[in-house]
């Protein structure tokens, strides 16, 4: 079986091998070949250590598939069934899904994370996120293959694994952004198109795409944005829009320390910041407690849209039947897997004709 393995944290590129295993299903896990996964900018970030990851590890966390086996504990799912692979299983039972918290169930993803799922070389490896998307077959907890109907393409459902359930989570869920609102949405790649999209979906009246790629701006207003600019002309469009009062909901999908810092300064008093972007520890953000308490802005960060996947990847196929959410316009270039470490340069070097890249498995 190929997958792309990443040797050891810091390492720029994946070791694509062709004797990798996975270890057999337990009792309630469930057997799935991979048909399309997404490359996902939190894959670079694990590999250069941005993100907690283990190695040697395959990488990898957003992908679709068809269920090979199923343990025996397992009754809802059976071979053949297509299923949309999330990295945050919701067990249903602990205090977080209780409390309406899905996403940040810790309960198989803790148990999934840090055991070995695959055998390479007759090593033991991990799976990043408890998945391992980039390999032809995988096993993680039953809970974490969301089934979707026959009909939904490999590709649309990969991408809901991740970065449109992240995106348009954000908006719908973490900040209940309301028809006829003022958004700014700072960072457009995979993760800030989808938040455009999500932000359409609500009904803003002004959705403000900001990247200093300029290449990245037809991109955004095909898919929502109704204004783009990069950030040296954000604060003029801010004054322009809304009278510098600013924005009711700035959302930030960068994860750098001044992205969120301009977020904050681009809402309005009152007004709504949402940090979607995953940044590192080194990324530390200063306000003064007279302007927190003067400004009343909320900070809200959206850890995985604050979704329920068994619940919004149907919403997000719902709004996809409509022709409400564009999908398929998100794919900019399929690769083979052998072709991996192409699609993780592209990644890295900001390649600003990418919205989301799909790597397809025969």
């Amino acid at each position: 079986m190929k997958a792309a393995v990443l040797k050891q944290i810091g390492d720029d590129e994946l070791d694509v091998r062709t004797d990798a295993a996975v270890v057999a299903p337990g009792p309630d896990e469930v057997h799935v070949r991979i048909r399309a996964a997404g490359i996902c900018h939190s894959d670079v970030s694990a590999m250069n250590g941005t993100l907690p990851a283990l190695a040697p590890g395959v990488m990898g966390h957003e992908g679709a598939g068809e269920v090979l086996a199923v343990g025996e504990q397992v009754t809802d799912l059976a071979p053949g069934d297509h299923v949309t692979i999330t990295f945050v299983p919701p067990c249903g039972k602990c205090r977080e899904c209780l409390h309406g918290q899905a996403h940040l169930c810790a309960v198989h993803t803790i148990a999934a994370f840090t055991s070995p799922r695959f055998e390479v070389g007759a090593e033991p490896t991990f799976g990043f996120a408890g998945c391992g998307t980039f390999a032809e077959e995988l096993v993680l907890p039953r809970d974490g293959a969301i089934k979707i109907d026959p009909d939904v393409p490999f590709e649309v459902g990969a991408l809901l694994g991740c970065g449109v359930l992240t995106g348009v989570g954000a908006v719908l869920n973490t900040a209940q952004v309301e028809p006829g609102s003022t958004v700014a949405v700072i960072g457009c790649g995979g993760v800030g198109i989808s938040v455009i999209q999500g932000a359409r979906l609500a009904g803003a009246t002004e959705i403000v795409a900001v990247d200093p790629a300029t290449q990245k701006h037809d991109a955004a207003k095909r898919f929502g944005a109704t204004h783009a600019t990069t950030p040296d002309g954000f604060e003029e469009l801010k004054q322009e829009l809304t009278g510098g009062a600013g924005f009711d909901y700035a959302i930030e999908v960068v994860g750098l320390a001044g992205t969120i810092r301009s977020a904050y300064d681009a809402t309005r008093r009152g007004g709504t910041v949402v940090i979607v972007g995953a940044g590192g520890e080194d990324q530390k953000v200063e306000f003064t407690a007279q302007e927190l308490f003067i400004n009343e802005r909320k900070i809200l960060p959206s850890f995985y849209g604050s979704a329920d996947p068994r619940r919004d990847i149907d919403r997000m196929l719902r709004f996809w039947r409509a022709g409400r959410l564009d999908l398929e316009g998100m794919i900019s270039r399929r690769l083979a897997l052998s072709d991996i470490n192409d699609g993780l340069a592209a990644l890295q070097g900001g390649d600003a004709a990418l919205v989301r890249q799909i790597v397809t498995f025969d």
